[in-house]
C-alpha cells in the first residue's frame, strides 16, 4: 500500500533526486505489519539529505516509471549511516537487514520464472497489492560481506544484492557511489536488464530489531548513451 508524501518531503525529493521521470513524485511505501519511520528533510554537514531514524522498522521511498524506463545508464548517489547492526546477515531471511539500500526493479519475461517464483509473486500481490518485479537489483551496505559481493535473496533469486560498503570503518562518513547499472545487472543476474519500473530507497532494521540513523544525499539516474 502506498500513500502520498508530505509536501516538505515531495519538495526535498524533487531537489535531491534527478531521474528521467522529472515531475513524478517520490512516495513512501508501507509493508503490511511493519513499523514505518518517515524520511525527513534535513541538513547534515552543510548538505541537504533525507534522514531515517530507524528502530525495528522498514522505511521505503520510491519513484515509479510509467511506462517503464528503457536503457538505464549511470546511477550516482550518496549515503551515510551512524551504525550497522552487528547481527545482520543479508543471506539469512531472519536477519536480512541493511542500514541503507538503493533498489532498482526491472521488467522482463516472467514466463521464464519457475512455479515457485510465480507463487511468491502472487503472495506479494495479496499482501501488498503488487506483484514481484521480474528482477530487482539492490545496492546495500553489509556488516560482513566484502565489497563487490552479490548476495542472492534467500526467498527468491529474482532479488539480488550488490555490496557497495562493508563493515564499520566508514560509519559516520558520507559514501559516494557512481554505478553502471547495466554492468551491475549483468554481474548480478548474468543477463541484460529489461526496462526499469522503479527506483527506491530503503532502510530496514526490523529483522535485527535494531536502531540506527541513515541519511540519503543527492541521487541521479541517467538514460544510457548508445
Amino acid at each position: 500500500m502506498a500513500t502520498g508524501a508530505s509536501a516538505a518531503l515531495v519538495e526535498a525529493s524533487a531537489r535531491l533526486f534527478a531521474t528521467p521521470a522529472d515531475g513524478v513524485p517520490w512516495e513512501p511505501f508501507y509493508f503490511p505489519g511493519k513499523r514505518y519511520v518517515p524520511f525527513e528533510p534535513v541538513q547534515v554537514d552543510g548538505r541537504p539529505a533525507l534522514r531515517v531514524r530507524a528502530k525495528s522498522s522498514v522505511s521505503i521511498l520510491r519513484q515509479r516509471f510509467v511506462p517503464s524506463l528503457d536503457k538505464v545508464g549511470r546511477l550516482s548517489f550518496s549515503w551515510r549511516v551512524d551504525a550497522v547492526s552487528p547481527t545482520a546477515d543479508l543471506a539469512d531471511s531472519a536477519l536480512a537487514d541493511s542500514p541503507v539500500r538503493v533498489v532498482l526493479a526491472f521488467d522482463g519475461d516472467r514466463s521464464r520464472w519457475p512455479a515457485r517464483t510465480h507463487r511468491l509473486s502472487e503472495m506479494s500481490r495479496l499482501l501488498t497489492g503488487e506483484e514481484l518485479p521480474y528482477a530487482t537489483l539492490v545496492y546495500v551496505w553489509s556488516v560482513k560481506e566484502p565489497v563487490g559481493t552479490v548476495v542472492v535473496n534467500p526467498r527468491t533469486d529474482r532479488i539480488r544484492k550488490l555490496v557497495l560498503d562493508s563493515g564499520t570503518a566508514e560509519v559516520g562518513h558520507w559514501r559516494n557511489h557512481v554505478r553502471d547499472v547495466r554492468a551491475d545487472f549483468r554481474q548480478a543476474f548474468g543477463e541484460e536488464p529489461g526496462p526499469l519500473r522503479l527506483v527506491g530507497l530503503m532502510t530496514d532494521t526490523d529483522n535485527t530489531e535494531s536502531a540506527l540513523t541513515a541519511w540519503y544525499g543527492a541521487l541521479s539516474l541517467e538514460h544510457a548513451v548508445d
